[in-house]
């Protein structure tokens, strides 16, 4: 199974992504999202960033997650290129480095995460 595939959008593209659990499909989207950003071969796990995050559902858990991912790179410089989700809510560590325009190809400036075809398929027990 592919983790993800970049899906074109009129002025937008976006991310479907895939994995075998709820937990899964959400560390892809996080990779399918820093993909457009830059290349994520590239980048080494120089420094572990944690996360925590509960919302009402999973469709708002998905727009917090990469939109708080979003903010890290924005406001921290941060290209993140590996995740680790575990627990009954949504507790990540993310691993990456500041951005390196020596060292990364620049990508497609994302602006924010949106809801536009948003859906999430999956059932308790979300993050195994």
């Amino acid at each position: 199974m592919k983790p993800y595939e970049l899906v074109e959008h009129t002025a937008d593209v976006g991310v479907k992504a895939y994995g075998k659990t709820i937990s899964e499909a959400f560390e892809h989207a996080a990779l399918g999202m820093f993909d457009i950003i830059t290349d994520e071969s590239r980048i080494e796990p120089v420094g572990q960033y944690n996360i925590e995050l509960e919302a009402p559902d999973l469709e708002q858990l998905l727009v917090d997650w990469l939109s708080k991912l979003l903010f890290l790179n924005g406001a921290e410089n941060l290209v993140l290129f590996q995740v680790t989700l575990s627990g009954s809510r949504l507790t990540a560590s993310v691993y990456g480095e500041k951005y390196d325009t020596k060292k990364h190809r620049m990508g497609v400036e994302i602006k924010a995460v949106t809801y536009h075809m948003l859906e999430v398929h999956g059932k308790p027990p979300m993050f195994e």
